[in-house]
């Protein structure tokens, strides 16, 4: 049983008059990201492509790689250049003791130091954005019925309360 068997199985569970009719935006939104939409156009003149908003941030999300990079290069960087100008042997935080229990250390001159000091201040950030906007998308897509997942956050119609 293949995975595209599995969601042609449950999906009129999801559609209009089935159980989990209310989530139909999130089980689309799953679907979606998997495979390309079922819809077609059956007339002229309209041209569809394959090209949709996901693919379309995925490569935005590629994008961003290279300034991510320099990013955490960069913070790690300034962070271990200031804690090394002050002078101070030993430090608080959690950064800095999993950076000493991991044995990488704070020398501004090791890349790799650089980079996972950078990392210690981005991710967390990084996580509850995604978390967060996670957690709206799926509230306004399941919320609103007339609009679907993709841009369920966008829509000036939605949820008018």
């Amino acid at each position: 049983m293949g995975l595209r068997n599995f969601f042609d199985r449950i999906e009129p569970n999801f559609v209009n008059g089935g159980r989990y009719e209310k989530y139909f935006p999130v089980y689309e939104m799953i679907e979606t990201i998997l495979y390309t939409g079922k819809q077609v156009t059956k007339a002229a003149p309209h041209a569809r492509s394959f090209v949709d908003m996901k693919r379309i941030m995925t490569y935005v999300v590629i994008s961003t790689i290279p300034c991510i990079l320099w990013a955490l290069y960069n913070t790690g960087y300034q962070a271990n250049t200031a804690l090394a100008a002050l002078g101070e042997t030993s430090y608080d935080g959690w950064r800095i003791w999993l950076l000493q229990a991991m044995g990488i250390g704070l020398n501004a001159n090791s890349v790799f130091a650089n980079m996972t000091h950078g990392l210690m201040y981005f991710l967390p950030i990084y996580i509850t954005t995604l978390v967060a906007g996670g957690i709206w998308e799926v509230f306004f897509a399941t919320v609103c019925a007339d609009t679907r997942s993709t841009k369920a956050f966008w829509s000036p119609q939605c949820c008018s309360f």
